[in-house]
């Protein structure tokens, strides 16, 4: 049987077993005293903010055990949720008490009715992969973290504050809505012993009359995230990933410099000039000192890329993670950040360069190294079963907050942190910018406009309210028609958003330092979102300020390309 099968089994013994629950109870018998429950999905957005009318615990997916309610405390035998409204009725708190038995997941659910045309957006576990979309209700469907509703004229928003100790994902049906919390360590359930687990916090928002979605969306993410680690100042620059592909040279980096050095404003913020991957090569990279020396010498700020987890080829074993997070598909040896010696290695990639006068460290790797899957093929299930961390007395989630803010710590508080292949829900308000999609591309247009696109338009109401949002670079290549190469170059800095430009010298002419040198002016001063983005998975139609809607053409005469890229 594959995992795939099995997990469908599980989940089906689940819902079977809370349906039992639910016929067991009267309608109302969850009402909760503090805020009763307000009928319709879409149309209050606070039905999530009170007792729900079920809760099931797994020691594993194949054991449920339905909780019996007794006021805020839902119990079987040792094990006990409570579920706490704070004083302002805003907040739910979940947590868990489980000194005996294992657990792996909590599932609560709200009998809740929803109208059959109400649209949702869910959030992804990490970046996106141009898989964000609206959709009428899919009751299978799994919305990590959070999720958006819109009736035709209001958007109400659903989810758990940032910085969770669980992986939670949000189901909707026309009978109900349900969360699950996945408190798993890797893949093998949590044993708790005697300390108290936070498991999330739940909040939502009703949307305003006359509200915008995109402002009622954005309104949310503040509820969810309320201490972002925003930066002062743009975030922009260059990085040579989408025309060197890891072949890059100390000399390729300076001409890089070069160029920037001559768009740039004369004043105001200084750009970044990234290093990306490559820059390993002693022979392509002789001094990286000298490198970020000469780069400030032209009143520009080095950064570097790293892949912190990544084991040396001579590394312990016994400071690696089990290759049996990957299943029987993949190996790729990563450090444990829970062992002290494996984390201490881990610091150095960020120490390291910091020594060597890096300001700006861009990180990446992390969640697929970690869990052994990319955020597209998680599914219900964040990671493959039968594995652990060696402390297994953390959830998954836990670890990795111990380990971003432990980069954090390491990097100080003058340097500026990219996440790249994170958690957004985990790292806001720990990174002042998070990559939200998966690569462009510089050699084909049709990945910039599937992923990038995509990306820009529907979670772009994280961008200053979790961190600053990165939506990848503006690859300047040969492959790619200039046509294409401006208009994203347009939205990306019209946005307000992160903007790096990657230029392969030979394709930066006069046209494109002009329209460069316009984008780093403007960069920082406009802001704008999609205003399409409730009906297509690329957005077409902008709005920044109040000048007219801007009309982007992104698939041109010959249409999309269907095909993988």
């Amino acid at each position: 049987m594959t995992d795939q099968q099995s997990s469908r089994r599980a989940f089906l013994r689940g819902a079977a077993a809370l349906g039992s629950t639910l016929a067991a109870l009267p309608r109302s018998a969850a009402a909760s005293t503090e805020k009763p429950p307000p009928g319709d999905a879409g149309s209050t957005g606070a039905e999530i903010l009170r007792q729900p009318d079920a809760i099931i615990a797994y020691a594993a997916l194949h054991l449920p055990t339905p909780l019996t309610r007794q006021g805020h405390a839902w119990t079987s035998g040792g094990l006990r949720v409570d579920l706490e409204l704070d004083s302002s009725g805003n907040e739910l708190a979940i947590r868990l008490t489980s000194p005996a038995s294992p657990v792996s997941h909590l599932h609560l659910r709200w009998s809740v009715r929803s109208p059959a045309d109400l649209r949702c957006l869910g959030d992804v576990w990490e970046r996106s992969y141009g898989d964000l979309e609206w959709r009428g209700i899919v009751p299978d469907r799994v919305m990590p973290w959070y999720f958006l509703t819109f009736d035709g004229h209001t958007l109400h928003g659903y989810g758990v504050k940032t910085q969770p100790s669980a992986f939670c994902f949000w189901q909707l049906d026309q009978e109900g809505i349900s969360l699950w919390a996945d408190v798993r360590n890797g893949g093998t359930p949590l044993q708790l012993s005697e300390r108290q687990l936070d498991v999330a916090t739940i909040v939502a928002r009703s949307g305003a009359p006359g509200e915008t979605p995109f402002a009622a969306a954005k309104a949310f993410c503040r509820t969810m995230c309320t201490a972002p680690r925003l930066l002062t100042g743009p975030l922009f620059g260059s990085n040579d990933w989408y025309y060197a592909y890891g072949q890059n040279t100390a000399d390729g980096i300076l001409k890089n410099a070069d160029l920037v050095s001559q768009i740039a404003p004369s004043s105001g913020p200084r750009p970044f000039v990234v290093i990306d991957d490559g820059w390993q090569d002693p022979k392509r990279f002789p001094s990286l000192p000298d490198l970020a020396t000469r780069i400030r010498s032209q009143k520009l700020r080095p950064g570097l890329w790293i892949r912190p987890l990544q084991a040396p080829s001579d590394a312990n074993p016994s400071l690696l993670l089990p290759g049996a997070r990957f299943g029987s598909q993949h190996t790729s040896p990563a450090l444990d950040p829970t062992i002290p010696e494996a984390m201490e290695k881990i610091l150095d990639s960020i120490r390291q360069p910091l020594s060597w006068g890096f300001e700006l460290i861009k990180h990446d790797y992390s969640t697929f190294e970690l869990l052994g899957r990319w955020g597209s093929s998680m599914g219900p299930l964040p990671a493959n079963g039968n594995w652990q961390f060696s402390d297994r007395s953390l959830t998954t989630a836990e670890i990795i907050l111990r380990f971003y803010k432990s980069l954090r710590e390491a990097a100080g508080e003058n340097v500026i942190l990219i996440g790249c292949n994170t958690i957004g829900h985990l790292c806001a308000g720990i990174f002042e910018s998070q990559r939200i999609g998966d690569d462009v591309s510089g050699t084909n247009w049709e990945r910039t406009r599937r992923m990038g696109v995509n990306t820009l338009g529907l979670r772009l109401p994280q961008h200053a309210t979790f961190f600053c949002v990165d939506p990848d670079c503006v690859p300047l290549t040969s492959d790619i028609d200039w046509r294409d190469t401006r208009q994203w170059l347009d939205v990306v800095v019209r946005t307000g958003t992160a903007l790096f430009i990657s230029p392969n010298p030979s394709a930066v002419g006069p046209e494109q330092i002009a329209a460069l040198r316009d984008a780093f002016d403007l960069v920082g001063r406009s802001h704008g979102n999609a205003e399409d983005w409730l009906t297509t998975t690329t957005p077409q139609q902008w709005q920044f300020g109040d000048a007219r809607p801007t009309l982007y053409d992104w698939s041109g005469p010959d249409g999309s390309f269907p095909f993988p890229v």
